[in-house]
């Protein structure tokens, strides 16, 4: 279990994931804690009484880490603790792991197996910013810690820029989110004395939690707004920086040709991703889908997992949440029952039409990898604004796309495969601005027959009639909630947010009234 913010509870049996069920899925508070709907689901899909109940560590009242710990707390990277517990009446083992240590075993044991004699560890998120050397025995035998909050000073940022964040506060991570998109909309090679000035103290800050804003008054770009071009420029450089502290770190105090695995809210930056690619420095490089604190849940199980076996690599798929519940039925007077025939969405998707697509299980971490997503045709630019209208997010948030592995060569400038929407890649093909950042840039998910078969249809389907097979995907989720997940609320959803279609399995739900009249149905709306 994670027992802190991005709350989960998952279960391991055999080195298999069994399942990973996240609090804020079906559609809860984005980042919430484990709740009891959490838990009861988890005990009901667990068939048996564990013989370990692990759980990652954290803070009681979350922040400063001075605070009194849950279980073996926040940081280390060594700390384990262990006791005997009653759980249902069974006597068991109750494990924690350090928040720390949970970052890194779930890096290690979801990373792909090999026959290395070390590897290093990355962990950077919101509190921690360190390297870690691991031998063959999975003993950490070196540990470099480079920087507090890397995440939060991504946040601080943007908190110094926006007008309505107050002078002293609690900078929050989707802030982060938001400011490195917005990097894409600056050169760091344009930054004055004065933006370079206040990069630094960003930086050299020790005290980051609550953030000081006022401190920064003096700062150019103290309340200068989200979207001016000096908050652009300061975020790209700030990413440069970033990047370069930890880059330079890893060539003076790693070996190199070793493989690297990385966990942390910040492994979502594809940019840093694809720069640990092409750095050199390592024989490859693995982020799991699950790098933010999704994934501690399931860091605390492989940790006690391999102290019980010697070895940390489980199996596991990254469709491993809960099922769609058909709880109800939309309503006939709004919505038509058909077929799913990938050829005539192809078509649907053509004219400009929307659709919530919902296929299978939940995706495990924050990204929707085309079971629960919201899909377009990525021909026309007005489908991302569109898109963003939909989910109520800024217009300069990038909308990402999902591509056939077959297909990827074609359409921008790398075909490595990307599963989990993780690595940034160039557009190559100039038809597809839907899905292209400001900067030409593009975060694709790859797909293959193997890794999503229905989407790899529907893709196979929209290449038969356009040459290509590339499609818009995003989340499909509420404004600040997690992923849908219920029959009622994607109907509810749909019919409110003004999206075209709807295809759950293999049926097809399309609106009987034109979407242009969709307003005129209200009363419709609220019993859907």
């Amino acid at each position: 279990m994670n027992t802190g913010h991005d709350g989960a509870f998952a279960a391991v049996e055999d080195g298999e994931l069994l399942f990973s069920f996240e609090a804020e899925k079906d559609s809860y508070r984005r980042y919430a804690e484990l709740d009891a709907t959490t838990i009861l689901n988890a005990l009901e899909h667990l068939g048996a009484i564990p013989d370990v109940v692990a759980f990652g560590g954290s803070i009681k009242g979350g922040w400063p880490v001075a605070q009194p710990h849950i279980g073996a707390g926040y940081l280390g990277a060594q700390r384990t603790d262990e006791r005997r517990m009653n759980f249902l009446g069974k006597w068991v083992t109750s494990s924690s792991t350090t928040h720390e240590r949970s970052h890194i075993m779930s890096a290690v044991g979801l990373a792909p197996r090999d026959d290395s004699s070390q590897r290093a560890v990355l962990v950077w998120e919101g509190g921690i910013g360190s390297f870690y050397l691991m031998d063959d025995r999975w003993a950490i035998t070196r540990e470099v810690g480079l920087m507090w909050g890397p995440g939060t000073r991504y946040a601080n940022l943007f908190a110094l820029a926006d007008p309505t964040f107050p002078d002293v506060g609690l900078a929050t991570g989707d802030n982060s989110g938001k400011l490195m998109a917005l990097a894409a909309y600056g050169d760091a090679q344009d930054a004055t004395p004065a933006i370079v000035d206040t990069v630094d103290r960003l930086l050299e800050m020790e005290e980051i939690w609550p953030f000081e804003k006022g401190s920064l008054r003096d700062s150019t770009l103290y309340n200068a707004g989200v979207e001016a071009e000096a908050t652009k420029v300061a975020a790209a450089l700030l990413g440069e920086r970033m990047f370069g502290l930890f880059s330079k770190a890893a060539e003076e105090y790693l070996p190199s040709g070793i493989p690297l695995h990385i966990a942390g809210g910040c492994g979502l930056n594809c940019d840093w991703n694809m720069a640990w690619r092409e750095h050199g420095q390592f024989s490859s490089v693995f982020v799991p889908p699950c790098p933010n604190d999704s994934g501690i849940a399931i860091g605390a199980a492989i940790d006690a997992f391999q102290r019980l076996t010697g070895d940390p690599y489980i199996d596991w798929s990254v469709y491993s949440g809960l099922e769609f519940e058909w709880d109800s039925w939309p309503r006939q007077e709004v919505w038509n029952q058909r077929p799913a025939d990938m050829h005539e969405i192809a078509d649907a998707l053509d004219s400009g039409r929307i659709f919530a697509w919902v296929q299978g299980r939940v995706e495990i971490g924050p990204r929707a990898l085309g079971n629960r997503s919201l899909i377009a045709s990525p021909f026309e630019a007005h489908a991302k604004d569109r898109l963003n209208q939909i989910k109520k997010r800024e217009d300069y948030r990038p909308i990402a796309p999902c591509c056939r592995l077959e297909d990827a060569g074609d359409a921008f400038t790398a075909d490595f495969d990307d599963p989990y929407m993780l690595y940034f890649r160039m557009a190559r093909d100039d038809r597809i601005p839907a899905v292209t950042h400001v900067d030409g840039s593009a975060r694709c998910q790859t797909v293959t027959r193997h890794s999503n078969g229905p989407l790899h249809d529907l893709l196979s389907a929209f290449a038969e009639h356009h040459g290509i097979g590339v499609l818009c995907n995003t989340s499909l989720n509420f404004k600040g909630l997690g992923f849908i997940n219920k029959l009622s609320d994607l109907g509810w959803y749909c019919t409110t947010q003004e999206v075209d279609d709807m295809v759950v399995g293999d049926t097809w739900f399309e609106r009987v009234e034109p979407l242009e009249h969709a307003r005129r149905l209200p009363a419709l709306a609220a019993q859907s």
